[in-house]
């Protein structure tokens, strides 16, 4: 599974990333405040929240539970004893003055996440992923800033690859599979406009073969397109600054969707910077095998080896197979048409070209798709058995998508349907012959795009009702 990548201006990017995954529960990590998004500031915030004197914090086992999925669903050991840290730092929004988290013994310990990139298969490897409490949020409005300590001490799972990835296009791939997969496995929303899942790309560029660079951190990027946009700049930048015969220095960065560029926001800490000790008010989190195979039992089937099924079922390449679990949605859809069609192929080509271009275009998501699954299954069923040919398929799919409507009465009433008279398929290619001489004197010359144009001739005579086989079929016995 390759991390290569192309140089860029002749140096090899290094990037990790960290994600801030807002778990699915209803109440905090450590109390229990309500997470519901949206609520009026400070209204969401215990006395443990704003951690007066004489609080304790209780862990929240649905937190836990979501954390042993995340382990089950990347292939990383679940600690059966992992430990609570304080890390201290001092922000407006932090009441505690530390934030509850892990740092030597996370909860989950390695795995790996795999995708595409095109048609090449990447993996990245995992470092971690660990149990945390967010912080609030400071609001800045003209020259005063507020503190909103709703989002204090929801329940976070932070992941952690290992420095993997060797592009921007990789990390943004690496980012949606992830993303995807939290929602598929029902631990996190994924709503990246609410904060629910936010990642921190570190970039470093180095010439090959070289020891690493230095970071730089690009905090809190929650588009994937802003991601890509920012590590773009973020690598020329720092190749720039090389060149120019500068030294990259540790920091924090945050990018501006508005200029396209990142800045520094502070100087980057290391771990001891934080000062981590286990946290005195948290006994060691204590997770017997017992639980992971119950939760274990709860899971769902999981992307990859649903596409591992589509491949053995369906005879699907990985590369479909891939696409088509990118989402439950789309699985779903796949299959019911799959079984209904019997044309598994038709089915994927159908949903990674029209109809992928179609939501696309129409801001839709898969399940909000204008034409659905038992639909779609019809079409291709139709083309599968000669009923109709694939460029008019697409004059069906049209009507379909613009105006609903049944398949059969749909070609019926705009006589679409395939033209198997031989005889008249025979006739009009004896015209279609006569009419390009020059096409036929090519062909039998030895170019075999002239076939092709003689072939797209007696497809646009027969205004695309013929059958495309049976038409290369006649027409190669023509040509002799």
């Amino acid at each position: 599974m390759s991390t290569t990548s192309k140089l860029i201006r002749g140096y090899e990017v290094v990037i990790g990333i960290e994600t801030h995954t807002q778990l699915s529960t209803q109440s905090k990590i450590f109390s229990g405040s309500s997470t519901q998004f949206g609520a009026a500031p400070n209204t969401q915030a215990s006395v443990v929240d704003l951690a007066l004197p004489g609080t304790l914090p209780v862990m929240n086992r649905g937190a836990v539970e979501r954390a042993i999925r995340f382990g089950l669903a990347v292939g990383a050991k679940v600690a059966p004893l992992s430990i609570f840290a304080r890390k201290n730092y001092f922000y407006p929004d932090l009441p505690k003055g530390y934030q509850i988290s892990q740092y030597e013994i996370p909860v989950v310990q390695g795995g790996a996440v795999e995708f595409y990139v095109g048609e090449v298969k990447h993996k990245v490897n995992l470092t971690r992923a660990h149990l945390e409490e967010d912080a609030g949020k400071s609001v800045h409005e003209g020259h005063q800033t507020g503190v909103d300590l709703n989002r204090a001490g929801t329940p976070l799972l932070e992941i952690v690859t290992e420095p993997d990835m060797r592009s921007g296009a990789e990390a943004v791939e690496y980012a949606r599979t992830l993303h995807e997969l939290v929602q598929w496995i029902d631990i996190c929303d994924g709503n990246m406009q609410e904060g629910s899942f936010r990642c921190d790309v570190n970039v470093s560029v180095r010439k090959p073969g070289a020891d690493y660079g230095t970071r730089r951190e690009i905090k809190n990027l929650n588009s994937f397109k802003f991601m890509q946009q920012a590590i773009d700049f973020e690598i020329n930048w720092q190749i720039d600054l090389i060149e120019d015969g500068g030294k990259v220095q540790q920091a924090t960065v945050l990018f501006n969707p508005d200029t396209g560029e990142t800045r520094a926001m502070r100087t980057k800490e290391d771990a001891a910077d934080y000062r981590y000790f286990p946290d005195p008010d948290l006994p060691p989190l204590v997770i017997a095998d017992s639980w992971v195979q119950e939760v274990r039992a709860s899971m769902p089937e999981l992307p990859r080896k649903m596409a591992e099924r589509f491949q053995a079922d369906y005879a699907l390449p990985a590369y479909d197979a891939t696409l088509m679990t990118q989402d439950k949605a789309t699985a779903a859809f796949f299959e019911t048409a799959a079984k209904a069609s019997g044309s598994p192929k038709l089915v994927a080509n159908w949903l990674m070209g029209e109809i992928s271009r179609r939501l696309n275009a129409d801001g839709l998501t898969i399940a909000a798709s204008r034409v659905d699954a038992p639909t779609l299954a019809r079409l291709i069923g139709r083309i599968a058995d000669g009923t109709i040919a694939n460029n008019n398929a697409k004059k069906v799919f049209d009507v379909l998508w613009a105006e609903g409507g049944d398949v059969d009465a749909i070609i019926e009433a705009k006589d679409l349907k395939t033209t198997n008279d031989t005889g008249e398929l025979e006739r009009i290619l004896d015209e279609v012959l006569a009419a390009n001489a020059k096409s036929v004197e090519e062909f039998r010359a030895g170019k075999e795009k002239a076939f092709n144009a003689l072939i797209g001739q007696a497809m646009k005579a027969t205004k695309g009702k013929a059958n495309p086989a049976t038409v290369n079929e006649l027409l190669k016995k023509k040509l002799g």
